[in-house]
């Protein structure tokens, strides 16, 4: 079981780097499961769905970055807990989830945060 959580944490993590910072779909293809389900509403289910994504966003944030900053499994989940900086003006806190079957991401959920200028406490968002 420990090695089954550790197998999802490393492949969500590459898949992960491979889709938002290496923009490259073809070689994070290998890490999707058979029905690819997507529960961001601005992403289409399936593969192509997440090509679309991915192809839009090397077009529009070419320089985009996202860091993981914690990760987390617990049976088939993985959760990131993610820094993004899409621009010198846009950055966010990102909560992914996936759910893998036998090491492959089959689901995926988000929750973006917009990172403000000042915040009420001085603890961060990492």
């Amino acid at each position: 079981m420990e090695a089954d959580l550790e197998r999802n944490k490393k492949n969500a993590a590459e898949f992960y780097d491979l889709l938002l910072n290496k923009k490259d779909f073809s070689a994070a293809s290998r890490f999707i499961g058979s029905r690819y389900k997507q529960h961001n509403p601005l992403v289409k289910d399936g593969p192509e769905g997440l090509k679309e994504f991915v192809e839009a966003r090397k077009a529009n944030y070419p320089g985009a970055r996202s860091d993981i900053k914690r990760i987390f499994a617990e049976g088939d989940y993985v959760i990131l807990h993610v820094h993004s900086v899409l621009d010198d003006r846009i950055e966010r806190a990102i909560i992914e989830i996936f759910r893998l079957e036998n090491g492959l991401v089959d689901e995926h959920w988000d929750v973006i945060q917009a990172i403000p200028e000042q915040s009420a406490n001085p603890n961060g968002m990492f």
